[in-house]
Formats: structure tokens, sequence, C-alpha cells
């Protein structure tokens, strides 16, 4: 059974740092690319940033350029977005999702797998 568990999430202020986990389990995450993507109160679901399975290359949308960084451990089938010097706006509930491919992608369509997402929230 494919399964994704976020998590990491929690009460940060701004300016601080988080650090997401996305576990999979049920397949080998490297064979796949991963995205994170999130979702704020009353806004449409977003991709934030992408690795892809093939060399690795990464993906950042806008508003995580220079702040957010992806990784993956293809030896914990783990794939860790750190996220620093947070912003209020950067409040929402974090997924990660899986696509059976080696391209990158922010199409909510094409990811297969997602997991329960895990809430950020940046606030003084």
């Amino acid at each position: 059974q494919v399964q994704l568990v976020e998590s990491g999430g929690g009460l940060v202020q701004p300016g601080g740092s988080l650090r997401l986990s996305c576990a999979a389990s049920g397949f080998t995450s490297d064979y796949y690319a991963i995205g994170w993507f999130r979702q704020a109160p009353g806004k449409e679901r977003e991709g934030v940033s992408c690795i892809s399975s093939s060399d690795g290359s990464t993906y950042y949308a806008d508003s995580g350029k220079g702040r957010f960084t992806i990784s993956r451990d293809n030896a914990k089938n783990t794939v860790y977005l750190q996220m620093n010097s947070l912003k209020p706006e950067d409040t929402a509930v974090y997924y990660c999702a899986a696509r059976p491919t080696t391209a990158c992608s922010f199409g909510l369509k094409r990811y297969d797998y997602w997991g329960q997402g895990s809430q950020v929230t940046v606030s003084s």
C-alpha cells in the first residue's frame, strides 16, 4: 500500500525555520518525482517545490526561491523541505505528493499519491 506521511510542521515565528519530512512507504521513492504543495485557508492548493527522480533536479515556485530547499534521502525513502526565513504568508497545510515518473510538475492532477498534510503556522 502506497503511503506518504508528512511531519515537521508546527508554529514558528517570522524569520524562523522548519524542516518538513515526507516519508514514503509501499514504493521506492527514488523512481518517483516528489512534490511539495501547500494550501492556505480560502486559497487553492499550489506547488512549492519538486525534486525529480532521475538526476535529482530541483524546482521551486517563486514563493520559495532562495528560502526553501528540497532534498531526498533515497536510503530512508524520505524527501525533505527545509524552509528558512519563514513569513506569515507561508502559513498553510503542506502536502507532499508522488508521481511515478522522473519529471517534476506543479500540476496537481499529475500526482497519484498524496500525504495527509502538515500544518505550518508562521506567527508572532
